[in-house]
């Protein structure tokens, strides 16, 4: 049957598309001239441009988690180091701190073993270098523990000192150590002369730290800052070795005067003393055991 329009049968009444081959021949046709046009004339350098300029934020988005990492991993390394540095720096300054007290604490202690050893030349003295173990345990009173005894020589009754003057007196002796009753301990009695003018007396511990001259008239020539001395009247004491420092007198007192001292040496801030007895020249020796 012919076609109401006169068209033939045999003509298709549409056109069939490229075919998957025929595309891709073309693209790769026109990419070939789009390559051999771009390396030839550069005319595609303003659409790359472009194009560059486009996909420059995508670019950035895309590269934002490798940086952060990186940047990350940098600054927790970072980190880690100054946090070791730091602690380094601080090791060393506690040990240069510590070089320092230690190299103070040597440079003092070498000054008053110099100043002790000077002491025991110029007096006949048989001198016994000890050091302070720790207080006594008795808390009412005022004693030092110290690390010779019997089987060095020392004896009861033998003065300690350091290099200011009088720390005290030994009262207790066991064959390695030895007790020291400082002359600060209440009524520790010590015969004493004003080095100004000779008058003498006998100075007692108070218990708090001072001393007290007793049994001197309000007339006696005691000032303040006068220095006292021991008189070596007891026998056992040198004299001449500086015990205290007058800073009180009150002669208004009932029929003595009252005469508080400070001592010139503490005693318990030192860890190097002497126990001294006083010998003939002919006798004395600088050192002991």
């Amino acid at each position: 049957m012919n076609s109401p329009l006169g068209a033939s049968p045999n003509v298709p009444r549409f056109h069939r598309a490229m075919s998957p081959t025929q595309r891709l021949g073309l693209a790769t046709l026109a990419s070939v001239l789009l390559l051999v046009l771009d390396l030839r004339f550069g005319a595609l350098g303003a659409v790359r441009d472009a194009v560059s300029v486009v996909l420059r934020p995508v670019q950035e988005a895309a590269h934002w988690p490798v940086k952060l990492a990186t940047n990350g991993s940098i600054y927790f390394a970072t980190l880690a180091e100054v946090q070791a540095e730091n602690a380094r720096l601080r090791r060393i300054e506690l040990e240069d701190q510590l070089r320092a007290a230690t190299l103070a604490a040597l440079e003092a202690e070498n000054a008053e073993l110099r100043r002790l050893l000077g002491m025991s030349k110029r007096a006949e003295l048989r001198t016994i270098g000890v050091e302070v173990l720790y207080d006594a345990p008795d808390p009412f009173s005022r004693r030092l523990v110290v690390d010779r005894g019997a089987n060095a020589g020392v004896r009861l009754g033998l003065a300690v000192l350091d290099a200011d003057g009088l720390v005290g007196q030994v009262t207790r002796i066991q064959p390695l150590v030895s007790e020291v009753t400082l002359i600060t301990q209440k009524d520790h009695a010590v015969p004493v002369m004003v080095q100004r003018n000779g008058v003498r007396g006998v100075v007692y511990g108070l218990g708090d730290g001072y001393l007290e001259l007793r049994h001197l008239l309000p007339e006696t020539d005691v000032r303040l800052d006068d220095l006292l001395v021991t008189s070596g009247l007891d026998g056992l004491l040198p004299p001449g070795i500086p015990v205290a420092r007058v800073v009180s007198v009150d002669a208004a007192v009932g029929s003595f005067s009252r005469i508080v001292a400070r001592p010139v040496s503490f005693g318990e801030r030192r860890r190097h003393l002497l126990v001294i007895e006083h010998v003939p020249a002919k006798e004395a020796t600088v050192g002991g055991p």
